[in-house]
């Protein structure tokens, strides 16, 4: 079964870890460093993406809400609907900030900030 978009419904978390991310300008602005998994309702909480760093100095971590990452095969990575601006302001988190208090207050910083609607409610 396929997504509205033509994606299929699942993918290993292997295969989203490391792939690139772009801005709507179409420019790099990180990749996937890891995804946050909802134990309870067995869907994605978040996806982690790094970028701002180099050779891992001064990288700050964004937790993206999963449903506004849409994959572009021409690109071979995901695609977010927010512009640079909107991204360089967005909450930044250390990774262990991110895994904190099981990764709500990530989650929901982000939904908020984003204005995603949360899959929670």
């Amino acid at each position: 079964m396929t997504t509205p978009s033509g994606h299929t419904e699942a993918i290993a978390a292997s295969r989203v870890i490391g792939t690139s991310v772009y801005n709507t300008e179409g420019k790099s602005i990180g990749s996937i460093e890891d995804v946050m998994l909802d134990k309870m309702s067995n869907g994605i909480m978040f996806a982690v993406i790094g970028f701002g760093g180099f050779l891992g100095m001064g990288e700050k971590y964004h937790a993206v809400p999963w449903a506004t990452l849409d994959y572009d095969e021409d690109r071979g990575g995901y695609v977010v609907p927010f512009t640079k601006e909107q991204l360089q302001a967005a909450p930044a988190y250390s990774i262990d900030e991110l895994t904190g208090a099981d990764g709500e207050a990530a989650r929901d910083a982000s939904f908020q900030y984003y204005h995603v609607k949360p899959y929670w409610h």
